[in-house]
């Protein structure tokens, strides 16, 4: 009897010490499963050479390595779903293989000057629309040379909340161009973007930036990369390196022949004659054109009409756009493009595959949801009597939940990442949701359930929802930078509530019709439906939900007068400062920055 009972506890204990994943697992998943703590995860991570962040998805060596290292086996549910797509798959025949452009990664410390080369190369001014002058985005760009050769560049942002959103740009990298300012230092993001390029096996040139600044000092830098064991060809090193600036254009050109001797050595091919096969940059959610998806082919030929399957989602291609929104028809290995006609935004990072048919897209998109949902439902950590006892033990145990929404993908996960990060012994803070999209009522209803705070990234709750949000007390936090919604939920925890400069909204105004005026600029013809706007408010110029400009009134009139003021249900005429893309339908949100004193009760 005992030997039958010992028999069965030891069958539950192997079975309790497989872990059944799917193919998405992040590693606070992971540590939820196997019931160690997230910092373990990625203490394990890092010893093999792993930079990851708590919401990062791990591909199945680095799980099976990790669920090792505590004791557990792997067993992985969704291995039909891969198998079904790697049958699909068409092997490369060497004598079909032509060369391809490199896919080089710009990476670096914030306002170091990434931006400002990608600038310099592409002739055109990125950093004018990122807020507070921060790429806030990847951005990706197909670039020609004047020696006829290509180069496509992923920006990806500097600042540490980006480092999953990095380490995805190093994975689908060939090259990886460190920036460097000479009148700085090797920075902490620096040191980190180094590290992710070489767990990648990326080949790294760095660019030693601002050189025509006063006090640059390019040596001092390369001194600092030696002491880290990264020499520069100029001192005896195998690393290339060069001396810029980024603003003026001095040895960019150099740099990029460099770029190419390094691509050359590379050998990179690719079978332009097959099924394309990549990876998703960033999605988003657009009023007029739906579901829109930033990818990036790496092998074969993208081709509007094609069957795409990325993650969950899938569709036809309707229509696909190179960076400058020019309608394009096919897109060639390492060219990145915007396609329409996904019924989703599927997540950065994800590889997405051109399938036979929309039947064979839809059964894996399902099945893969559905594992999905599974895995979430065994990742759910549930209150146990250990959980109560060690919230008795710390006495004030209090949780912040936090339903975010935003514009792109890759800013929702920076945003959480950093959020979850914020937690202590004491506040432990919970994103129960995530998405694309404006903010929806259901998202308030999903907040009054929960009693979450609502924290929108450059996107607006559409009228229903702030009105119930108001109805049901829901606090609705908006910003346009990242920075300031980490520091202010930082402060609200510390209990430093109210941030210095609140934004006021004074007004909101619909558009009803739009004038084009020589010398003026688009004007529009609105209509005050809430409020009062002033001439020498702020305003937000709103489509579907979604901030697409923010900005200043050029011009406020009443028939032909100039007026200070328009009151609610007036019409009135406006343009806007530096922006002439107003369309009929567009609201527009005047504010006012009041200035709140700090207190800490």
């Amino acid at each position: 009897m005992n030997a039958k009972l010992q028999e069965q506890a030891e069958r539950e204990k192997s079975e309790e010490s497989v872990l059944k994943l799917t193919e998405f697992v992040t590693v606070s998943e992971l540590a939820t499963m196997m019931n160690v703590s997230v910092n373990q995860v990625i203490g394990t991570c890092m010893s093999i050479g792993m930079m990851v962040s708590i919401n990062q998805r791990l591909d199945a060596e680095t799980i099976n390595i990790v669920a090792d290292e505590f004791g557990f086996k792997t067993e992985y549910v969704s291995h039909d779903v891969i198998e079904a797509l790697a049958a699909s798959e068409e092997t490369d025949d060497e004598a079909d293989l032509v060369y391809r452009s490199p896919i080089v990664t710009v990476m670096g410390h914030v306002d170091h000057g990434k931006t400002s080369l990608l600038d310099y190369i592409r002739k055109t001014n990125v950093i004018a629309g990122e807020a507070g002058g921060i790429t806030q985005h990847i951005g990706a760009y197909n670039v020609k040379l004047d020696n006829g050769q290509r180069i496509t560049f992923l920006d990806t942002p500097g600042h540490e909340a980006f480092t999953a959103m990095r380490a995805r740009g190093a994975k689908i990298t060939d090259i990886a161009i460190i920036i460097v300012a000479a009148d700085d230092d090797v920075m902490p993001q620096t040191r980190e973007a180094i590290n992710h390029a070489v767990a990648a096996n990326v080949p790294i040139v760095f660019a030693i930036n601002k050189i025509d600044k006063p006090g640059a000092n390019p040596e001092k830098i390369k001194e600092t990369l030696a002491n880290m064991n990264y020499l520069v060809e100029e001192w005896g090193g195998k690393y290339q390196s060069q001396d810029i600036s980024a603003k003026k254009g001095l040895g960019v050109k150099e740099l990029l022949e460099k770029v190419l001797l390094e691509a050359e050595m590379l050998e990179l091919k690719a079978n332009p004659d097959r099924r394309a096969i990549g990876s998703i940059i960033e999605s988003s959610l657009d009023k007029g054109r739906g579901y829109i998806a930033t990818v990036l082919v790496e092998n074969g030929t993208l081709r509007q009409g094609d069957i795409v399957l990325a993650g969950i989602n899938h569709g036809k291609i309707k229509a696909m756009f190179n960076e400058r929104n020019q309608r394009l028809t096919e897109a060639r290995p390492s060219e990145p493009v915007l396609i329409l006609g996904l019924n989703g935004a599927p997540q950065a990072g994800d590889t997405f595959n051109v399938v036979e048919s929309e039947q064979e897209a839809r059964e894996i998109a399902n099945k893969r949801e559905q594992l999905q949902r599974e895995q979430s439902i065994r990742t759910k950590k549930h209150f146990t009597l250990d959980e109560l006892g060690r919230r008795i033990a710390l006495g004030d145990f209090k949780e912040l939940n936090v339903i975010v929404k935003g514009d792109v993908d890759g800013s929702i996960e920076a945003l959480s990442d950093s959020l979850i990060k914020l937690s202590t012994p004491h506040i432990q803070v919970n994103v129960i949701h995530k998405a694309v999209g404006a903010i929806s009522d259901s998202d308030i209803l999903l907040a009054a359930a929960s009693n979450a705070i609502i924290v929108g990234f450059q996107v607006r709750p559409s009228a229903s929802a702030r009105k119930i949000a108001e109805k049901e007390e829901i606090d609705i936090r908006l910003y346009s930078i990242i920075y300031d919604a980490i520091e202010e939920i930082k402060s609200a925890m510390e209990g430093m509530l109210s941030p210095e400069i609140k934004e006021e909204v004074t007004a909101t105004i619909e558009v009803l019709d739009v004038f084009k005026i020589t010398k003026v600029g688009t004007v529009a013809g609105c209509i005050v439906r809430e409020g009062k706007v002033k001439r020498n408010n702020k305003i937000h110029l709103i489509r579907d939900g979604i901030v697409v400009f923010t900005g200043e009134l050029d011009s406020l009139k009443r028939f032909k007068d100039d007026v200070k003021e328009v009151g609610v249900n007036f019409e009135c005429g406006l343009n806007i400062k530096n922006y002439n893309d107003i369309r009929v339908g567009d609201m527009i949100e005047s504010f006012e920055e009041i200035e709140v004193k700090q207190t800490l009760n």
